[in-house]
């Protein structure tokens, strides 16, 4: 089936496709996208769709539909608490390209590279391709792990510190991290990356850099909310979430390097 799918241009794929999801999340009652967030969905399933078929399109619908489950756990409490995500967890467009702007610029960096458009050397190992592949699997990785270690934490969890002091703080504090949430954090960045690994973007050891990456960036994501957030008033969650993505992609494909370069 995916083989007479990808046979047929995949622009006009993508369109069609997004076009009819799009009026399915439009009329079911239970909204996960704003107005303005489900045309900018739009957009963003049209160009992973264009550039790497479904097997880039399964990982972004992965981390989409898993991430808004996660996010609707606990809502109740959440709210009453004051630490819910606002609009009971719809996504606006500062929510999905925070969420997947650098997955985007990946994509579009590995779709360049096959049109020819940049062309690179085929004696670099591991080449810029795999990489860049490797770098789209790990941001949603590691968002999705960001979203999981949050969620599940402001919801479930027993006791949380702030990252820098170790100090307890109320749950939903920035920079707070718990037990509960970190598990879950690395479970979710697993399942994905090896949701990437099934569909063939990356091979076992890029699960691997997948997973230690999204450890990483999810913490220092919130050591940025903890010492710098409060003092910016331009580093919104949206512009954080890019950050974390950003460190997530650039840390899995800087692991992958050195292990290729250095210690293999």
């Amino acid at each position: 089936m995916f083989s007479s799918i990808n046979s047929l241009n995949p622009w006009l794929v993508g369109v069609g496709l997004n076009s009819i999801l799009a009026v399915v999340a439009w009329i079911v009652p239970k909204k996960l996208l704003t107005p303005a967030g489900l045309f900018h969905g739009w957009l963003l399933g049209v160009l992973i769709w264009g550039t790497l078929g479904w097997q880039g399109y399964i990982v972004v619908m992965f981390y989409f539909l898993v991430g808004s489950l996660i996010t609707r756990v606990g809502m109740a409490q959440k709210e009453a608490e004051g630490i819910a995500e606002k609009r009971s967890g719809a996504r606006g467009p500062e929510n999905v390209w925070g969420s997947a702007l650098t997955a985007a610029l990946c994509a579009l960096g590995v779709w360049a590279i096959s049109l020819g458009i940049f062309p690179t050397s085929q004696t670099l190992h591991p080449t810029p391709y795999t990489l860049l592949l490797l770098g789209y699997v790990a941001s949603f990785s590691t968002k999705l792990s960001d979203t999981c270690a949050s969620e599940v934490g402001k919801a479930y969890g027993k006791s949380t510190f702030l990252i820098t002091t170790l100090q307890p703080v109320a749950r939903g504090t920035e920079g707070a991290i718990s037990l509960e949430g970190t598990l879950a954090g690395a479970v979710a960045s697993l399942a994905l990356a090896l949701l990437g690994w099934g569909v063939g973007l990356i091979d076992l050891y890029g699960v691997l850099w997948c997973v230690v990456a999204a450890f990483i960036a999810t913490n220092l994501e919130s050591v940025i909310g903890a010492t710098l957030q409060s003092r910016f008033h331009w580093l919104t969650n949206e512009v954080v979430n890019i950050f974390n993505t950003l460190i997530g992609a650039s840390t899995a494909i800087l692991l992958a390097w050195i292990w290729a370069n250095v210690i293999a």
